[in-house]
């Protein structure tokens, strides 16, 4: 019987050589659990975490999967534990607990596979801005870009640049209502983690937090108005992605998402070396887009842009950062009891950021300081400066970039 990674690798192998759903199925017949099988053929049907075998929780550190979670999705159930999937905002706590190694993460890379082969339409590869470094020091993004290519994908698009048009957008809230000492506001960019802690811990802080999406939404509603036949696949470090992108106001932005492990298994799956492919760049996004991916970066690239927008503003703005959950929280707690002065909160849910994520490949230092490295390479410091940005908004229908501040079914959320 295949244990649930030879299986998964097995199948990432025999799509990968363009071999039918029908064909591998009866090539493994009664060498796998069925579950697991459905598990990978349709994660669509299943919640963010799987629980790939029965469990007594008596022996797995008192429960301690449960007792991780900050988000009470786990219960008990037949066979161990359940998950609610309404609950659930995939931080991977439960799995990195689970010391009998009965829970893991979905996987939608079989999907991925089955679609490039049958879809008729675009496919993009979506990649956050946590890339660099992940998949070998020498790997460019022109590299990289050529790597998804000849996996099947169409094209390859820097989230990066998406981060840019967010951070403009958070600019002009801070900007606009920012206006005495006591006014502050809460990121709404990039971390689901973040905004689940804060819509349902801290629903009370909600006004203070912009209506806006992250930038792997912005990015795929974006390309389905420029293209709407594509198909979007986004790849990073993050589980909790999978669960962002099946919210009820968000699903249909991204089709798939991938972790940068599921791409590394295709890779080597198709023997592709990516140290060694064409370069293939397209320099779209500024430094302020770029450094998303580490602690700190979200809180720098907005004052950095709101200073551009607007010099001479008296509030200027003062930024408190913080990273894991229950950092998170203290930092919030410090905020209602009015012990710090700052007016602008980013949180991560991940120590040291996107970079510090559960499947990120190299580790979080190194991830941060590939990151400041690109961000130091960009021709641009700021999203106002980046002419891809105006470009982006002119093609869809933004006439100036403070028409960011209305209704925008793009990039804006109703919470």
């Amino acid at each position: 019987m295949l244990t649930f990674k030879e299986l998964y690798l097995k199948l990432i192998s025999n799509f990968a050589a363009g071999k039918t759903e029908s064909e591998i199925e009866e090539a493994f017949a009664g060498h796998y659990d069925p579950k697991h099988l459905h598990c990978l053929l349709h994660p669509e049907k299943h919640p963010v975490v799987w629980r790939i075998g029965d469990c007594d929780c008596s022996q797995d550190r008192q429960g301690k999967c449960a007792a991780d979670c900050e988000f009470d999705a786990i219960y008990a159930a037949d066979g161990g534990i359940g998950i609610d999937e309404s609950k659930c905002v995939g931080c991977h706590a439960c799995i990195d607990a689970c010391s009998l190694n009965k829970l893991t993460y979905s996987r939608d890379i079989i999907s991925v596979l089955k679609t490039l082969q049958s879809h008729k339409g675009l496919v993009y590869a979506l990649v956050a801005p946590a890339f660099l470094g992940q998949f070998g020091s020498s790997v460019t993004p022109g590299k990289l870009r050529s790597a998804l290519k000849k996996v099947g994908f169409d094209g390859m698009i820097e989230v990066a640049l998406f981060a840019d048009v967010l951070t403009l957008k958070e600019a002009l809230e801070f900007d606009k209502n920012i206006q005495t000492e006591s006014d502050y506001q809460l990121t709404s960019c990039c971390c689901p983690m973040w905004i689940a802690m804060i819509r349902k811990i801290y629903n009370d802080l909600m006004p203070h937090v912009p209506g806006a999406v992250s930038p792997m939404i912005a990015a795929g509603r974006a390309i389905k108005v420029l293209h709407p036949d594509a198909v979007t696949v986004f790849v990073g470090p993050c589980m909790a992605k999978k669960a962002e992108a099946r919210e009820k106001d968000l699903e249909g932005a991204i089709d798939f998402v991938l972790t940068f492990q599921e791409i590394k298994d295709v890779f080597e799956a198709m023997q592709i070396e990516l140290d060694k492919m064409e370069e293939s760049e397209r320099d779209h996004s500024s430094r302020a887009g770029r450094i998303y991916a580490r602690t700190g970066g979200v809180s720098e690239a907005v004052k950095a842009t709101v200073d551009r927008l607007n010099p001479n503003r008296k509030i200027t703005v003062r930024t408190q950062q913080a990273d894991g959950v229950p950092a998170c929280k203290e930092m919030i707690n410090s905020l209602l009891s009015g012990q710090t002065n700052a007016n602008f909160f980013e949180g991560m849910g991940c120590v040291g950021g996107c970079v510090g994520g559960p499947k990120a490949i190299i580790d979080r230092d190194s991830g941060r300081d590939n990151v400041n490295v690109y961000g130091d390479e960009a021709t641009y410091k700021t999203p106002i400066d980046n002419p891809y940005v105006i470009e982006l908004l002119h093609r869809l229908g933004f006439d100036t970039v403070e028409s960011l501040l209305e209704h925008s079914d793009i990039f804006t959320r109703k919470f």
